[in-house]
């Protein structure tokens, strides 16, 4: 059973063989495309800052060598500015990667979000939270540009051959989601749900990743079709939580051991707990749970070796033959 396989499985809740997972040898591969657009690579600016220019062309900054960063300055202004703003043009599937037929990997096409997640981007956040509310039809007029952008998106990761795309939308602080549930319910849920059912209507499936505390729009995400929920906090949601959103439909989480909680402890014994209580509650040797790995070690302040521990972990305990009864 290959890597596609065992996600394949993994998704459809279908018995895989061991449990799937992004650390060494991931069952994963990642395409993007070479569409011209407004990105440069990061320049120091200070003895320990940096600055670079996203695709929409958004200023980004950042105070170390290898984290994300974050937006400093939108390239909008404001939302009447849209109309002299020129979109980067993601139509033509000869700017597009093209997946490797033959590949045993689960090949995952990159999107940069949906409509939420760039569109708070190219405004400063607070200011797009505020014009969501009171200018609510001129920000809708940029979500529907955004929109026909996704679309061609997914049409053209399809073509090229994807298993899924995947895209970032992180829509909570530590503590709530960053708007309401039912503005969320109103505003990107019709939208989520149609970027979905295109997807599934071209055969791929749609990951979503997203940090914070989410829990009140899960329910809402899975039923627009979302079928994997990518967490790097799983506590902060709690993994009982977690396991009780399997029940009513099906979703699978990818999730490392917590990287704020439980990784920061650096007992061992804590890291095994953790990796193995998302098995035994998440994958139970049916599926619908893929084992993480955060990719940025530096970034939490960590060594390696306590996500190696976890790693380990899941090798061990990761297999079918533990849980059949």
């Amino acid at each position: 059973m290959n890597s596609k396989e065992i996600i394949r499985r993994t998704l459809d809740y279908d018995n895989p063989i061991r449990v799937a997972h992004s650390y060494r040898d991931s069952d994963f591969s990642w395409i993007g495309n070479n569409v011209k657009t407004h990105s440069t690579d990061w320049e120091k600016t200070g003895p320990s800052t940096y600055e670079r220019y996203d695709e929409w062309g958004n200023l980004w900054g950042r105070i170390d060598d290898t984290s994300k960063g974050e937006v400093v300055k939108g390239v909008l202004t404001d939302v009447e500015n849209v109309e002299n703003y020129s979109f980067p043009d993601y139509s033509n599937f000869s700017d597009y990667d093209i997946a490797n037929k033959n590949s045993d990997k689960w090949i995952i096409g990159s999107m940069p979000g949906f409509t939420f997640n760039i569109a708070r981007k190219l405004f400063k956040l607070e200011d797009y939270l505020v014009k969501l509310l009171i200018e609510k039809e001129l920000v809708q007029k940029i979500h529907d540009k955004l929109d026909v952008i996704l679309f061609d998106m997914i049409r053209n990761y399809a073509k090229a051959g994807v298993d899924s795309i995947m895209f970032v939308e992180d829509w909570g602080t530590q503590t709530q989601t960053m708007i309401s549930p039912e503005l969320w319910r109103e505003e990107f849920y019709p939208r989520t749900k149609k970027l979905c059912d295109f997807a599934h209507a071209n055969g791929i499936k749609v990951f979503m990743h997203s940090c914070g505390a989410i829990g009140a729009i899960i329910p809402g995400l899975i039923e627009a079709g979302i079928d994997l929920l990518q967490f790097d906090q799983p506590a902060l949601h709690g993994i009982d939580n977690l396991a009780n959103h399997q029940k009513k439909g099906k979703i699978t989480f990818w999730c490392p051991v917590d990287i704020q909680v439980t990784l920061q402890t650096k007992d061992e014994e804590i890291i095994r707990c953790e990796a193995k209580e998302m098995l035994d509650k998440l994958w139970q040797g049916k599926g619908g749970y893929i084992a993480g790995f955060y990719g940025d070690d530096a970034s939490i302040g960590l060594e390696p070796k306590w996500q190696e521990i976890a790693s380990d972990e899941f090798d061990i305990k990761g297999k079918r033959e533990y849980y059949i009864k």
